[in-house]
């Protein structure tokens, strides 16, 4: 007998993301340990309609999505590509399928991302029966009709992750920042690392800058070692 059949603990797992986990944690694909993470096509179209904008919700989408593209380099994403060497898991794209039984749209109704999403997850499971697959999601409507359909449905820091505030987050907030650097963001297009005093741990880093009047939001660029306006 396996040791995962002797301790169901061990069993490979597949996470699935919902749309409000992204935009909580745009790294949040990173934290999954050894698993496989899968993204809905449905969670990249609602992201990119919420990429523009200067709110959190909109620089944690363009984060993602960055993120997405690194990984992925020349890959096809809607196949299993490494995340982070032999120890860690898979991510891929899972297209708009419908499973064979309880389709969430025909019970729940057409038309919703969110169906959608739950159709993909319950496609992961038909094709891979040996895995555990599992929602997370933000929303507990989202996760209480997960397991309706007899899907697994968890809140993001729920269970996989050993020591959340340890976890790397890719995002620095700075208040207090001064009036002549938001002025320079904007004419500039870019601040330089040395200005904001701080070292990014990763490319794609992103800062969100505030004072008392105003808040904006920048990226690190690892090639020209600079904040760029997000």
């Amino acid at each position: 007998m396996s040791k995962t059949a002797k301790n169901p603990s061990l069993q490979k797992k597949i996470f699935v993301l919902d749309t409000s986990v992204i935009l909580y944690d745009h790294n949040a694909f990173n934290n999954f340990q050894e698993h496989d993470v899968a993204i809905p096509i449905q969670v990249l179209e609602e992201l990119d309609n919420m990429k523009n904008g200067n709110e959190t919700r909109n620089a944690e989408a363009r984060s993602f999505i960055r993120l997405m593209d690194n990984a992925s380099g020349n890959k096809i994403i809607n196949q299993w590509i490494p995340l982070n060497g032999s120890k860690s898991g898979r991510f891929k794209v899972v297209m708009d399928n419908k499973p064979d039984h309880a389709d969430a749209e025909a019970i729940f109704g057409a038309g919703k991302f969110d169906h959608r999403i739950l159709n993909a997850a319950l496609s992961l499971k038909q094709e891979f029966p040996e895995k555990k697959v599992i929602l997370v999601s933000k929303d507990i409507c989202l996760r209480l009709k997960a397991k309706s359909l007899e899907l697994y449905a968890e809140d993001y820091e729920t269970g996989k992750i050993k020591n959340v505030d340890e976890l790397y987050t890719g995002k620095t907030v700075l208040s207090k920042v001064p009036e002549q650097l938001f002025a320079e963001l904007k004419a500039e297009g870019s601040i330089s690392t040395e200005l904001l005093d701080i070292t990014p741990q990763s490319p794609n880093h992103f800062c969100i800058l505030k004072n008392s009047r105003k808040t904006a939001t920048a990226w690190f660029d690892s090639t020209t070692q600079a904040f760029i306006s997000g």
